[in-house]
């Protein structure tokens, strides 16, 4: 049994493969540095994450594969799934040793795979666009926080960074720890070493509010209090379309747990 140990970076991921062709010999389990092997093993081979590797390996699937088959390579390893990376170096190696392209054989266990996690994952972005609520800082900064699934927030920043081009905002992960901020002309990453309030429970502390963010909830939420129609309500359906891991982020579920949406 051959190990090979990484950083569990997607570059470090093509690395791998680049030196599993260099030495002709394919890993069967991928671990990180700290994760422990297995009783019984025949060799650890520790991989050096290099960006000329990854990059040849990267010019060489495109020969292979479809952008869309690309993007879902990068998509599926945002799912942070137990050992999808293996899944994706065994797909890459099929693809790569393949005389055309094996992204729609859905026949082979690791296409079908993949398929089924972007599927996941691009769900996950979907919902992470619908109930994301940004709420105003008195610095006019605008402010959304939420804990994804899947690693899914950076597969959001073009939705907002085409609809909130003219707002200065910051999303944020609050399982990983860190976010990207839009200050009208650009887009960082950011992480924070002291973790204020609102980065941990995702809602701004009054002291830092703007003045009218707190009429602005209150406004929001006396809306669904008046469109809803208790006699059409249904919680299975509702809680199908909005799951309840979002609702402690959303200002009109926050102080009112129990309000159902009309469907």
């Amino acid at each position: 049994m051959l190990i090979f140990r990484y950083d569990k970076t997607f570059e470090g991921l093509l690395t791998a493969i680049f030196d599993a062709y260099s030495i002709k010999r394919f890993p069967d389990i991928l671990l990180a540095a700290e994760e422990t092997p297995p009783l019984f093993y025949d060799e650890i081979i520790t991989v050096v994450t290099d960006e000329e590797r990854s990059n040849r390996v990267w010019k060489g699937l495109q020969k292979k594969l479809s952008a869309s088959a690309l993007t879902s390579l990068t998509t599926c390893w945002l799912s942070e799934l137990p050992e999808i990376d293996l899944v994706l170096f065994s797909y890459i190696h099929k693809a790569i040793d393949a005389p055309r392209s094996i992204e729609l054989n859905f026949g082979d266990p690791d296409v079908l795979e993949l398929s089924k996690v972007w599927k996941k994952v691009n769900n996950e972005r979907l919902r992470v666009m619908q109930f994301l609520r940004f709420q105003k800082a008195a610095d006019g900064t605008y402010f959304a926080a939420l804990k994804p699934l899947y690693n899914v927030i950076s597969l959001v920043i073009p939705y907002l960074q085409d609809r909130f081009a003219d707002q200065k905002w910051l999303l944020y992960d609050l399982k990983r720890e860190y976010g990207y901020y839009h200050d009208l002309s650009t887009i960082t990453e950011v992480h924070f070493e002291q973790k204020e309030g609102h980065l941990q429970s995702g809602f701004l502390d009054e002291n830092i509010m703007d003045q009218d963010e707190k009429l602005f909830q209150k406004l929001w939420q006396t809306y669904f209090k008046a469109i809803t129609i208790k006699e059409r309500t249904n919680p299975k359906l509702h809680r199908q379309n909005l799951p309840i891991r979002f609702w402690k982020y959303l200002p009109e579920k926050r102080d009112n747990p129990l309000i159902h949406f009309k469907f």
